[in-house]
């Protein structure tokens, strides 16, 4: 019983390995007062997380009817997630920097 239990502890590791990265979310950057894609495609249900790679704050916000969000200001290295819960047309801007703008559409 007990040479089990050791396998069993043994083998964890790898299988944890195997296990894929959860599909669903996606990255922007933002660097050089820029997103990292002007537009993009995603699946109702799946994340976009907002990566900061610029050497100061940046305020990503949408008053877009399929979603809403402010996501507060937050410095180089931090990011910030959004869920995606409806199919629509995201219009997405920086409140720092207002020639930044990127689109999302969500798709069923």
């Amino acid at each position: 019983m007990k040479k089990n239990r050791i396998l069993c502890l043994a083998a964890l590791p790898l299988a944890m390995l195997a296990v894929p990265a959860l599909a669903g979310d996606h990255v922007v950057s933002q660097k050089g007062k820029a997103f990292s894609a002007a537009k993009m495609s995603v699946k109702v249900g799946e994340s976009v997380t907002f990566v900061n790679d610029d050497p100061f704050a940046h305020n990503v916000f949408s008053l877009s009817d399929t979603k809403s969000f402010d996501l507060g200001s937050y410095g180089q290295g931090q990011s910030k997630t959004v869920q995606m819960d409806k199919p629509g047309v995201i219009e997405v801007e920086c409140a720092v920097h207002p020639d930044m703008k990127m689109l999302i559409e969500v798709q069923k």
